[in-house]
């Protein structure tokens, strides 16, 4: 594990060109989120031309088979940052990536079983608007160099609901996962007190990380990347996953030492005091 203190314009540029099989990273949104030594009130161009910047410097470090996950969220006020970030990073005559991918990541979500029953399950932020609904989902954008890497869907899939499905279908091949799809349900793990089990305004679950890296398909081979690594949840994610070849760049020096104290802590647990799906 390579965690690293500095800003990430200034620390990728060491990091060997093609040396990076995965990047998961979630910067910054320009929504204002009162971060400590980060001003998230950028005006947007001057936002996206930074975006731009370091995400050349995470092309330069991808391998040609790489994968870089992006996760996005917006504000009801503000709905289009995700999508002009996106055609920033993926539009114009060089665009730096080509999206392949466009993952949902449901936070809370509401349905009614097949007995009309409705199960609500996961955790939002309510919102007191009369003009907005409560916004229960981010974006995660699976972005590579070519368009055409192959992943391995089925190590991220889930078992089938009907099972004469699996019989049904010849790309089975007899077994009881099929693909997930691009709606990925994920709450947040339940913490008794923010301050000291989540330090940080805008963090992710470690399992959309680890959902990524079973994606990509490499396992514990996988070289992984993090230029915003914030309080270490995909350093957390990493170990779960036995992935060695760890690197996260943290500009804040608080929360870089609460990442290292959330793996000191992680890597003195037992497997099964481990969080459920970890």
């Amino acid at each position: 594990m390579n965690l690293l203190h500095g800003d990430c314009l200034q620390v990728l540029p060491t990091l060997p060109e093609s040396s990076i099989d995965l990047v998961v990273t979630s910067p910054p949104y320009n929504l204002g989120i009162a971060y400590k030594s980060f001003k998230d009130t950028a005006p947007r161009e001057e936002f996206l031309t930074w975006c731009c910047k370091w995400s050349a410097e995470v092309k330069r470090v991808m391998t040609d088979d790489a994968s870089f996950f992006l996760n996005v969220g917006a504000a009801p006020a503000n709905p289009l940052m995700p999508h002009q970030l996106i055609l920033a990073l993926t539009d114009g005559a060089n665009p730096l990536f080509t999206l392949q991918n466009t993952f949902h990541w449901i936070k809370s979500i509401t349905i009614e079983t097949r007995a009309n029953e409705q199960i609500s399950a996961g955790h939002f932020k309510p919102i007191n608007s009369k003009r907005f609904v409560n916004d229960c989902h981010e974006y995660v954008f699976h972005l590579t160099k070519s368009g055409d890497v192959s992943l391995d869907r089925r190590a991220a899939g889930v078992p089938y609901q009907d099972k004469s499905n699996i019989a049904r279908w010849g790309h089975t091949g007899g077994a009881d996962l099929r693909c997930r799809g691009n709606t990925w349900f994920i709450p947040y793990e339940t913490i008794n007190s923010r301050d000291k089990d989540r330090p940080h305004p805008a963090t992710f679950p470690v399992a959309l990380v680890e959902q990524c890296i079973r994606l990509h398909g490499k396992g514990p081979a996988t070289r992984l990347l993090d230029p915003f690594l914030g309080i270490g949840t995909s350093a957390l994610a990493a170990h779960r996953q036995r992935i060695e070849n760890f690197t996260g760049i943290e500009l804040d020096a608080h929360y870089l030492e609460a990442a290292h104290e959330r793996l000191r802590d992680e890597t003195t647990r037992l497997p099964d005091e481990l969080p459920f799906g970890a």
